[in-house]
């Protein structure tokens, strides 16, 4: 099974969606076809900026949870300049895989 990390980008919106999901062609259609209560729904021009694979849910989650509290989108912009940085969050998240 994958574990995948991606970020979508809404230029409408000038803002970024993080998450986590085991299929991403499913996960980027259910933010395509949001419901009208969830964040995705408030734009239509999603786009998929980046997105990268983990060992495992656990450390998938933690950098996702990493990612959402960092709250920048200067930290997100840099991630997409700069692979080194997830090299250092799948390294960093690492030891907290024991599934």
């Amino acid at each position: 099974m994958s574990h995948i990390i991606y970020i979508l980008n809404s230029k409408k919106l000038n803002r970024y969606y993080i998450g986590y999901t085991t299929n991403l062609d499913l996960g980027f259609e259910f933010h395509k076809n949001a419901a009208p209560n969830k964040f995705t729904a408030n734009a239509s021009d999603w786009t998929l900026v980046l997105n990268f694979y983990c060992d495992n849910k656990t450390q998938a989650l933690s950098i996702e949870q990493h990612i959402k509290n960092m709250k920048s989108k200067i930290y997100i912009e840099n991630l997409l300049k700069h692979p080194e940085i997830i090299d250092k969050l799948l390294t960093r998240y690492k030891s907290d895989c024991q599934i």
